[in-house]
């Protein structure tokens, strides 16, 4: 992940999956946000934005966290912020996470209260479907 001549611009290759990569599938009845990486004070401003402007769409958002090895309190911040501005505009968030830390860390903070936090994506879909159901 170096460039060529190891020049000031060179990246190196350990820091490189610090940066969080997000992925988005738009599907019919909800956009799947897939998250890899570190998402930390340092990193979440781009996380948080493209949340924010997915939420502001009114859709159904699920964001899977599988793939985030670290996530501290602004990440967990920019999910809360998200989750209330979906809600704002009639959609939803709703977090896949089976790694047992991330999902202690919303039970610590009542943030599980405030995002429904589902164990695989089956699952969230399922919320969704019900979602979309309870609302017809």
């Amino acid at each position: 992940m170096f460039d060529g001549d190891g020049g000031s611009c060179a990246v190196p290759l350990q820091t490189a999956f610090l940066i969080p990569v997000i992925r988005v599938r738009h599907e019919p009845e909800y956009v799947l946000v897939t998250v890899t990486g570190e998402v930390d004070y340092g990193a979440v401003a781009g996380v948080r934005e493209r949340l924010f402007a997915l939420a502001a769409t009114g859709r159904h958002l699920v964001a899977d966290l599988d793939r985030v090895s670290f996530i501290d309190a602004a990440g967990l911040g920019a999910l809360a912020g998200a989750a209330r501005r979906a809600a704002a505009h009639g959609g939803s968030l709703r977090v896949v996470c089976a790694r047992p830390l991330i999902r202690r860390l919303f039970g610590l903070t009542g943030l599980d209260r405030e995002v429904p936090l589902a164990g695989c994506l089956a699952e969230a879909l399922r919320e969704v479907a019900g979602a979309d159901a309870a609302a017809v």
